[in-house]
């Protein structure tokens, strides 16, 4: 361990350049206390301090209600049907989306 002993710790220091230390951002940690979660019909609702507006609301039920929609149609076909869909949407393309072959030998 003698031989280790001599081992400049830390960062490198270099001549004329003065180091300023960044500033870490501090973690919300009241984040905690500025949101409590309440639970209404089943669906969690974020109340923080600031009130939302009647826009944000309904946008939120509107996109709440999409997602529910968009879920629905994905869980409804299996993946055989995904997969043959596709294929079908494949085979209606035009033949000029596809890759030609290249070969420098022939």
């Amino acid at each position: 361990m003698d031989a280790y002993e001599s081992v400049q710790k830390g960062g490198l220091k270099l001549k004329g350049i003065t180091s300023q230390a960044k500033k870490k951002k501090k973690k919300d940690k009241d984040k905690k206390k500025l949101e409590e979660v309440a639970t209404t019909n089943n669906e969690t609702v974020i109340v923080s301090r600031a009130s939302k507006t009647k826009a944000e609301i309904a946008f939120e039920k509107a996109k709440r209600e999409k997602d529910k929609a968009i879920i629905l149609e994905r869980a409804s076909k299996t993946h055989k049907e995904r997969i043959m869909d596709f294929n079908q949407q494949l085979d209606n393309l035009t033949e000029h989306f596809d890759i030609p072959k290249v070969s420098w030998t022939k």
